[in-house]
């Protein structure tokens, strides 16, 4: 091919070209001209189309997707770099570095492509909420625990919405999902484990932001709290972990104050409303359990979860469905609590109440704890060495008696069958040993259960703790 060429006369010359080059150039003239004139007019017309669809969208709706997140990711971009306060960043961190301010500036760009999604609503309503219905399905018996609808139905239309969540695994994301999807599409912030191919394209298009929980770099901070900011007063939904990561030890961590700190942050008594909806989440298994407790044992607690790990067991459960193994991982729970009113609480308060809110946030999340049956069973066996059937039942009867009512998920409030499936899961995953009638724990996976007798540790009375 490169040998053959083509002589083009023009005017009173003649210029040979290789056929390829020819070819090339004409390929991009091609695209050039589609640029300019098919493309654009095809990108309004999906455009039209998907305007269409999310106005009829937001009618079943009721917090109506804003246009903020609806904004184009470039657009959103460009607005970010250059937000007044993130050009007082780059300059400061020009000079603080002593880098030209064009290079900080780009540092700056690369940041807010990092954090700024690309969101989706055919992606989160078309794809996202289907799989997260059938995948929260197919793994758990889902029950919705604590909801006052009353109160969700008095918060102000024009506010905010945050739900503030305790974070057990990362099903989290998928199972509230689910359970929100008649209410609103929620932006949430997602740490650094999701930034693995394919699945970053999707998390973004889903409209989550993602964020480095570790981050020194000013510059960096700033880019993230002028979005988190924006979004914010534009009334995006959104949904936030106060404990910055995934609780190792089972137990609800002290709050973090970063992503609070920066919606507290030029917030507005008179403006915008920004109401805190607590969320409490709780299993019967959490797949990352044996990951979660190992980590917590890493010097640098480094969680070591790989997208090979995960694609093997997702394969693993589908071979187990395909010959009629498979069972489900017991009960998965959610409750929420009741709303808080920034503009309420921060009424009358001078001092900086990031801690102060943060404490209340996370205190509220502790009181509606769903508790399940195998975190009781879990408790129970770690609190005495051994015990028989009756003596379990009537342990488990004295424990429920004690705890809340509005916190206790057991099946259908029949609590031998609740023993009984706390029992049967336990044992098969070789957590607790059966001798002569005898239940007592596995020593080998005491971490273990102590992991899920920690989710609801705080809820006992005076504060008992389930060491043997």
């Amino acid at each position: 091919m490169a040998g053959i060429w083509w002589q083009i006369g023009f005017m009173t010359q003649t210029v040979e070209m290789p056929l390829w080059l020819l070819l090339l150039m004409l390929g991009l003239a091609v695209i050039a001209a589609l640029d300019k004139v098919m493309i654009p007019s095809v990108r309004w017309f999906f455009r039209r189309r998907l305007e269409k669809a999310v106005t009829r969208l937001n009618k079943r709706l009721e917090r109506p997707i804003q246009p903020f997140k609806l904004a184009r990711r470039y657009d959103m971009i460009q607005r970010l770099i250059y937000d007044p306060q993130v050009s007082l960043a780059v300059a400061a961190h020009a000079k603080e570095t002593g880098v030209p301010e064009n290079v900080a500036f780009e540092e700056a760009r690369s940041y807010a492509r990092e954090i700024v999604p690309s969101f989706s609503a055919s992606a989160y309503f078309g794809f996202a909420i289907r799989a997260a219905r059938f995948l929260s399905n197919a793994l758990y018996r889902v029950r919705l625990g604590q909801y006052d609808e009353g109160a969700f139905t008095k918060i102000d239309p024009d506010a905010t919405i945050i739900f503030v969540m305790n974070h057990r695994s990362n099903m989290d994301y998928v199972l509230v999902t689910y359970l929100a999807a008649e209410r609103s599409a929620l932006s949430y912030a997602v740490g650094e484990w999701a930034r693995v191919w394919p699945l970053s394209r999707l998390i973004r298009a889903m409209g989550a932001y993602f964020i480095r929980r570790k981050s020194r770099n000013e510059l960096y901070r700033k880019v993230l709290a002028r979005y988190v900011r924006l979004a914010t007063d534009a009334g995006v939904t959104q949904a936030v972990f106060p404990e910055g990561g995934l609780s190792m030890s089972g137990a609800l961590m002290p709050p973090k104050m970063g992503l609070l700190k920066y919606i507290l942050d030029g917030f507005d008594p008179d403006g915008r409303d920004v109401v805190f909806v607590p969320v409490a989440l709780n299993y019967d298994r959490i797949l990352e359990d044996k990951i979660l407790t190992t980590a917590a044992n890493d010097p640098k607690n480094r969680f070591k979860a790989r997208i090979g790990v995960i694609a093997g067991k997702t394969l693993q459960l589908i071979g187990l469905r395909f010959i009629g193994r498979y069972h489900r991982f017991g009960y998965a729970a959610v409750s929420t609590g009741q709303p808080l009113s920034l503009a309420e609480f921060s009424k009358g308060k001078k001092e900086n109440i990031t801690p102060l809110l943060a404490q209340t946030l996370i205190e509220r999340i502790g009181t509606i704890v769903p508790v399940l049956p195998v975190p009781v069973v879990a408790a129970l066996v770690l609190k005495i060495p051994s015990m028989n059937r009756g003596e379990i039942e009537l342990a488990f009867n004295e424990v429920i008696e004690a705890l809340p009512a509005a916190n206790v998920r057991i099946p259908r409030h029949d609590k031998e069958m609740s023993i009984e499936f706390g029992l049967r899961q336990m044992i098969a995953r070789g957590l607790l040993l059966e001798i002569d009638g005898q239940y007592s724990a596995n020593p080998k996976q005491h971490e273990i259960l102590q992991f899920y007798a920690n989710s609801i540790q705080h809820l006992m009375p005076d504060g008992e703790e389930f060491e043997p």
